[in-house]
């Protein structure tokens, strides 16, 4: 296959143009390298890039050279002069650079030779030309080759007829066969066109329900007709899931690549998935989860002789449930643990049971029907509410599902009982399930529900299980089919191929180490550290060589209290941690109460929209001296210990916040003072902000949040959450351009930094640290030491310049591409 250069004044044009093409061809196309710009941010061309660029992507079969207007073809001209290979086949092409990029890297991904891959980008204007009726008869298609032995006329189903996307495809296909293929559309009686040319068929002009005729001629012209006849058949793929065929060998349920319905029109919403939430790669058979239990149906009234037995029943169930969970609680450790120790006390809770007694006591409902009613309200309850209440009711109905189970005398709801490796697909998964996954034989999680802050999301990073949620078809999967699940890109591809299988399968095999030193492949050092939620994850943190710690939770101290800690109970905690990182940063976060995490003792329960209301730094406005004992806390924990301590304040959104903090420290005896940027405000600001301060460090699950408008608890709202979203992009561009004027560190702590491709960009933008789960350490470092600082910055500008999230992760892709070793 040719290789590509595209050589433009703009980098946000070459890499748009990039896009497009790369759009109509996926991984199967040519490689592709951009020259563009003379400088970062600077319009102009350079030879020397371009020459670079020629040697990237050089082929035996050769290289065909694009170029934009004015200087670039003199750029692309002088580079020649500077080859190391002399005998490499290098064309440079009088194509139009849209137009002419598309119809060379369509035609080079069938195998094109460079002459034929050429010719067909000088004669890209032909489709435009003839829609306009402005052709001319010189530039309109050579002698389509010898008679054709074999015919078939097939109808358009598909919405659009013959557009780039069905072109490219059709091309594509046929590229695997020895034939000459020609394509005419009856409907316009125009002569037919050759089929291994997109732009003489986007000439056709066949729309939807228009009949064409596909002749063929050589020795596969009728598996190459046989091959036409099963794309049109299945709409290529663009028809809607009423009248989808069976599943292709490999079929790919990632949403963002899915088309509208066929006559629906789109909503404009963003889709809703599929998400990955938790990193890696994976491959098994299928196993899905039973779904849960049908609603109790309606009974006659127990007569009152019997109420008291059946309401002793409840107790004594929900107490069996509640023994159980804290069992299992018992043998995990973590948050695992944690969360069964929360699902038991929520199976024991008095409120919970005595409303359900009371509908068999005063109604004479049958238990399993109170408990499944009593539970009901909760729900209700906790839908109005929003928030981490509504997160919270999986976790009601894994409670009730119990409860009711234990009541028929069933086995309790749980994972599948397996011995070898498989994939984990369920409509939600309960914590109780969760938390006793074996990573060892369970090689992925898939969820058709949940959402990025979901117990599943949680559980699945902690351990290092790649997850995907929001998966709306999930559920539909053959049970045993193999699928590889991307828990990076969310994407899910069924039936893969033997090779897919086998590279997936390498992978997942792969133990990623990382050396404690981070840095790009030329040196450029980017901190690598850990995020630390309590003294228990410090030997995680340890063991996978992280720098120091990013960001030290300590929600963990006030949790489980009625009122706040005391001095000394906090100093213990946080020495705990400051031990175990001598010499070494240690980021600690003064408390960030409130939204998704409420204090009784801090925070009011009757907030309208908590996610606004009174968090972060904001809860020292009301209780000053809860900040005053904590910044005291970290001060003698700090004095008593030998780690680099800085201490910053949650959720600051003005340049007087961050002063008043500033003081507060001082007046403590701390000196390296910090503030979590996770407001547009915050990073529009940062330069003033940076300007009273020692460091920043962004947050970007609250950033995206609030960019985007879109709450990050709710699954619908997940791909806006996504941090890979442009404008998200932006602030965090903001934040650290501040913080390189002010030459002072701006770090990343949120999930962002976990994902290996995502901290390139994060460092392009600026970052000086990336804080993130010990288990991402490996990943983010391997994928670092494969890039350059250069590469780093370009994908940045490219990403931020994108129009979508997804359009984001192609330009990073295609500037991102880790060179061997």
């Amino acid at each position: 296959m040719i290789g590509i250069v595209v050589v433009s004044h703009s980098l946000r044009l070459a890499q748009a143009a990039v896009d497009l093409a790369v759009e109509m061809v996926g991984v199967n196309g040519p490689d592709i390298a951009i020259a563009a710009g003379a400088g970062e941010g600077v319009i102009g061309t350079d030879a020397f890039k371009v020459a670079e660029a020629i040697a990237e992507v050089a082929s035996p079969e050769g290289v065909l050279v694009m170029m934009d207007l004015g200087s670039a073809v003199m750029s692309a001209e002088m580079a020649l002069e500077f080859s190391d290979d002399p005998d490499l086949p290098v064309r440079l092409s009088s194509g139009p650079f849209v137009e002419g990029l598309m119809a060379a890297v369509v035609r080079a991904a069938g195998g094109a030779t460079l002459d034929e891959v050429e010719r067909e980008a000088r004669g890209a204007l032909r489709a435009k030309q003839s829609h306009l009726g402005d052709e001319d008869p010189a530039d309109l298609p050579a002698d389509s080759g010898p008679a054709a032995e074999h015919a078939i006329e097939v109808t358009l189903p598909n919405p659009d007829g013959l557009h780039a996307r069905p072109v490219s495809m059709l091309v594509t296909a046929l590229s695997a066969f020895e034939a000459t293929v020609t394509v005419a559309n009856l409907r316009t009686g125009r002569p037919p066109v050759p089929a291994n040319s997109p732009t003489a068929l986007l000439t056709v002009d066949a729309r939807k329900g228009d009949t064409i005729s596909v002749a063929a001629a050589g020795r596969q012209a009728v598996e190459a007709l046989e091959a036409v006849s099963d794309l049109v058949g299945k709409g290529f793929g663009e028809l809607g899931a009423a009248s989808a065929r069976a599943p292709e060998p490999a079929l790919s349920l990632s949403q963002p690549q899915a088309q509208p319905s066929s006559g629906a029109p789109s909503s404009g919403a963003p889709s809703s998935g599929p998400l990955g939430v938790s990193p890696g790669l994976a491959v098994g058979p299928i196993v899905r989860m039973p779904e849960t239990l049908d609603e109790p149906g309606p009974a006659a009234a127990l007569p009152v002789s019997a109420r008291e037995a059946a309401a002793e029943r409840i107790v004594a169930a929900a107490s069996s449930v509640a023994r159980a969970l804290r069992d299992k609680a018992a043998r995990v450790s973590g948050a695992a643990r944690g969360i069964l120790e929360a699902t038991a006390l929520m199976a024991a809770d008095p409120g919970l049971i005595d409303a359900a007694v009371s509908r068999v006591t005063g109604q004479g409902h049958t238990p399993e029907r109170a408990v499944w009613a009593a539970v009901g309200e909760v729900t209700a309850a906790f839908t109005a509410q929003g928030g981490l209440l509504a997160e919270r009711i999986p976790d009601l109905h894994d409670v009730r599902n119990r409860i009711v189970s234990e009541l028929l005398g069933r086995p309790a709801p749980g994972l599948p009982d397996r011995v070898e490796p498989y994939v984990l697909v369920a409509r939600d998964l309960a914590p109780a399930d969760t938390a006793l996954i074996d990573p060892t034989v369970c090689r992925a999680i898939v969820t058709v529900e949940g959402g990025p802050t979901s117990h599943t999301a949680i559980l699945a990073r902690a351990l290092g299980l790649p997850a995907v949620v929001a998966a709306r078809d999930a559920m539909d999967l053959p049970e045993g089919s193999v699928v590889i699940v991307d828990g990076t890109t969310g994407e899910i591809v069924v039936n893969p191929s033997d090779d897919q299988v086998a590279r997936a399968e390498e992978q997942h095999s792969r133990v990623i180490t990382f050396d404690g030193t981070g840095q790009t492949r030329d040196g450029h050092r980017v901190q690598l550290l850990a995020n630390v939620a309590s003294p228990d994850s410090v030997a995680a943190a340890i063991e996978a060589k992280a720098e120091g710690v990013g960001l030290f939770r300590t929600e963990f101290c006030f949790l489980d209290h009625a009122e706040a800690p005391g001095l000394d109970e906090q100093v213990a905690a946080y020495r705990q941690v400051f031990a175990g990182f001598p010499g070494k940063k240690v980021t600690i976060r003064t408390l960030d109460a409130g939204a998704d995490k409420p204090l009784a003792f801090v925070t009011a329960a009757d907030e309208v929209n908590p996610a606004l209301g009174i968090r972060g730094y904001r809860t020292a406005w009301q209780r000053p001296e809860l900040l005053d004992t904590q910044l005291q806390a970290i001060a003698a924990a700090a004095a008593a210990e030998n780690a680099d301590v800085g201490v910053m304040a949650p959720m600051i959104a003005t340049v007087d916040e961050s002063v008043d903090f500033a003081a507060r420290c001082a007046a403590h005896g701390l000196h390296n003072v910090g503030v979590m940027i996770e407001t547009p405000a915050a990073a529009i600001t940062a330069g003033p902000i940076l300007e009273r301060v020692d460091f920043a460090s962004l947050g970007t699950n609250d950033l995206a949040q609030y960019t985007m408008a879109a709450d990050r608890l709710m699954g619908e709202l997940a791909l806006l959450n996504d941090p890979w979203q442009p404008a998200v992009l932006r602030m965090i561009r903001e934040a650290c351009q501040a913080g390189l004027a002010a030459g002072k560190p701006v770090g990343v702590c949120g999930e962002a930094a976990a994902d290996p491709m995502l901290s390139a960009i994060l460092v392009g933008l600026g970052a000086t640290s990336l804080s993130m789960s010990p288990r991402a350490l490996g990943g983010v470092a391997e994928f670092l030491r494969g890039v350059t600082v250069t590469q780093c910055r370009d994908a940045a500008i490219a990403a931020v310049a994108a129009g979508s999230a997804g359009a984001a992760r192609s330009a990073a892709a295609l500037l991102l591409d880790p060179a061997p070793d």
